[in-house]
């Protein structure tokens, strides 16, 4: 015989005046979490009480009802609803609405009213949110009404929009939050679905690579270009911008690139037209020049715009400003955002009088020109005065085409030009004449030759005598050279300092720590050194021998060329064909002599430097050496591109270098047979990495090359 099943009888329920309530001591919850009890009275305002109090009668001691309710389960909304009375919002005979608990014991009940309560899944909020909004609630009122930050609002209804086969994915545990967030960062779902498939096969699916994959087709916010147009100029003009609402963007991702390129070259043409009016002989546009543009070009002198009485007292005004706040702000760890922000604005204002105007020789201006390019902060750059070698007008010798008026004297002691024009126009005329021979005549110049060589043989052995002088005679040779551009074919030594050009622009060299170093150095020697090659030799008498030293090596530094380039008949790979080393292999030796390492020079692998222009062999060989096996596989299965890419993430901080950039151990470096040229090292002889690098990449081999 079956036994019956025994039927459950729910608690029955009832109003009851709030002021016949009082809260139990068996209600467990001690510890306030969550929504705050002035938060739930709101809520409760707003839309009344939404779940019952779980209550019990209390009895006396006879066990007779007192007609009291003790609460057990429901304090918060008791507590909530007992603001709303002191509040006046609520009458303190208001009925509530109560399950009335018999049997059993109260702190039971309050416990398991606690565990057995579930949260919404975060994907039921998201959607519940958007829902909300399509019925018409503004972001701001959701906020509101929920309790939160409008840009908590945002964020959720961002991941509502997510594509819904993407939602159902996570709603199976088949992603993690932080994945599905990642997807946020673009409204494209066949995009969202396309690159999960992808991501999700390969099992490479970090968050940082899903938006970097979302995002490889746009230009950062933080690049120079969208910088220098502004993201308002850009959206103004019709361009999208992609956002990410839960990791720091940079500004965001902007889409249309043509539409930008197309904004930054309008606005750098504006700001050329209008320094054009300024009388330049030619202006050069960029966003971007490489380094050592400026190289053979004279750079003229500009004296800064005289500060107006108003403008001085303004500058006053400010440095006392900033004296006050940076000794009343010294000793807090972190200063006031207002503070920092009006350090900022007065740094901003006294850098702006400190790169006031220049005035330039309006004659040196209509032969000279601007280069006009972004720096790498997008603020526009206006490097004015400078010379091309076809439109200058040097001092010389002496010039058969011009009368002693029309020489150049620039630099000069008063009439040295005009002594050394007769000198040379004297070698026109006969050695001697018969008439007139007590008429004071110029020298002859076999004449003057042949004292001279006397002259020269003396000053040789004098020299050789004082190394100390020989070492200021080489150094101002070489200063001559460096900083004055046409006074250097004037010395009497010929040792020449010639500074070779790279014949190919590596990416980001211009910005590389090197470069800043070296123009830093090179700026602040020109500063101290006299505006004319006239004064230069007392000047470097006047230096002590370290700063003499440091000049040297200053100026003997530009004269290193250690680029490697395609082999000719003076350039035979890294041994001649004598078995001498060649200039390869000299500047190892110099490497190691000075103790290079390209990590600390601020050298790292990227894409365009390095990864994204050799093989995947390559670049599985660089990861595999740099973090081994492991590594290597998790990018094998990639395209070249995103394996480029993820290369650059991984060897990141681990100081790997291509063989290029390392020290050669001179003891590896093979000799080749009296009359035969060494073998190319493997990185200037892998023909099956060239051959790959033309299928893989159609400018790798031209790159290679």
């Amino acid at each position: 015989m079956t036994k019956a099943v025994q039927k459950i009888t729910l608690s029955p329920s009832r109003d009851i005046p709030f002021n016949k309530l009082v809260l139990s001591q068996s209600n467990v919850r001690r510890v306030k979490a969550g929504v705050s009890i002035e938060q739930l009275a709101e809520s409760i305002a707003q839309r009344t009480l939404l779940q019952s109090l779980s209550v019990r009668a209390v009895v006396d001691a006879d066990g007779h009802e007192t007609g009291m309710f003790e609460v057990p389960a429901g304090g918060r909304r008791y507590r909530a609803l007992e603001l709303l009375v002191k509040q006046k919002r609520m009458s303190k005979t208001q009925a509530v609405p109560c399950v009335v608990r018999e049997g059993g014991i109260a702190a039971d009940d309050s416990v398991a009213e606690n565990d057995e309560r579930v949260g919404l899944h975060p994907l039921d909020q998201f959607r519940a949110f958007q829902t909300l909004r399509d019925l018409g609630m503004s972001e701001e009122d959701i906020a509101a009404r929920h309790f939160v930050n409008p840009a908590i609002v945002k964020q959720r209804l961002r991941l509502a929009s997510i594509s819904p086969k993407l939602h159902d994915v996570y709603a199976e545990d088949g992603m993690t939050l932080e994945q599905l967030m990642a997807f946020s960062v673009t409204a494209d779902h066949a995009r969202q679905e396309q690159v999960w498939e992808n991501v999700s096969r390969s099992g490479y699916d970090e968050p940082y690579q899903i938006r970097r994959l979302l995002t490889e087709n746009t230009v950062r916010g933080s690049d120079r270009r969208a910088q220098f147009v502004g993201l308002d100029a850009y959206q103004h003009a019709g361009g999208g911008v992609l956002r990410d609402l839960f990791e720091h963007d940079d500004g965001g991702w902007l889409q249309d690139v043509v539409l930008l390129d197309r904004l930054v070259t309008e606005k750098l043409k504006a700001e050329a037209e209008t320094i054009a009016a300024e009388g330049w002989k030619w202006i050069s546009v960029a966003v971007e020049f490489s380094y050592g543009h400026t190289q053979g070009l004279r750079e003229i002198e500009g004296k800064p715009v005289d500060l107006s009485p108003e403008e001085q007292a303004t500058i006053d005004a400010l440095n006392a400003e900033q004296a006050k706040l940076e000794t009343d702000y010294q000793d807090p760890d972190e200063l006031p955002d207002e503070i920092d922000q009006r350090l900022g604005e007065i740094e901003a204002a006294l850098s702006a009088f400190e790169n006031r105007p220049m005035l330039y020789d309006p004659i040196e201006i209509a032969r000279a020109g601007v280069f006009i390019s972004i720096d790498s902060e997008g603020r526009l750059s206006v490097d004015r005065g400078y010379v091309r070698p076809e439109d200058d007008v040097p001092a010389t010798d002496c010039d058969f085409g011009q009368d002693a008026g029309a020489l150049s004297t620039e630099g000069q002691e008063e009439g040295a030009s005009v002594q050394r024009r007769v000198i040379a126009v004297a070698g026109s005329a006969p050695d001697a004449e018969e008439d007139d021979e007590d008429a004071a005549r110029p020298l002859p110049d076999r004449l003057i030759n042949e004292l001279t060589a006397h002259r020269t043989l003396a000053l040789r052995d004098a020299l050789a005598e004082n190394p100390a002088i020989a070492f200021q005679a080489v150094l101002h040779n070489f200063v001559l050279s460096a900083f004055y551009r046409f006074a250097s074919s004037g010395s009497c030594l010929e040792i020449g300092l010639r500074t070779p050009n790279f014949p190919t622009q590596a990416p980001g060299l211009r910005e590389s720590v090197s470069a800043k170093a070296v123009e830093a150095r090179h700026e602040a020697w020109k500063a101290r050194l006299p505006k004319s090659e006239n004064d230069l030799w007392d000047a470097l008498t006047a230096l002590d021998g370290g700063s003499q030293a440091s000049l040297f090596a200053h100026c003997a530094s530009f004269a290193v060329n250690a680029v490697y380039e395609p082999a000719n008949r003076y350039n035979q790979g890294r041994v001649s064909a004598h078995g001498v080393r060649t200039r390869l292999d000299q500047a190892d030796v110099l490497a190691r002599a000075v103790g290079l390492n390209m990590v600390q020079a601020g050298w790292r692998p990227t894409v365009d430097n390095y990864l994204g222009r050799v093989t995947k062999p390559r670049i599985l060989e660089a990861v595999r050496e740099a973090k081994g096996e492991p590594s290597a596989q998790l990018i094998d299965h990639l395209k070249k591109a995103a394996m480029a890419k993820e290369a650059e993430r991984l060897l990141d901080g681990s100081g790997w270098l291509p063989e290029p950039l390392r020290l050669v151990d001179p003891d590896a470096a093979p000799v080749g047979q009296e009359g035969e040229a060494g073998p190319l090292p493997e990185f200037l002889a892998d023909d099956e990495d060239l051959e790959n690098a033309g299928d893989d990449d159609p400018q790798q081999l031209d790159a290679a090359e």
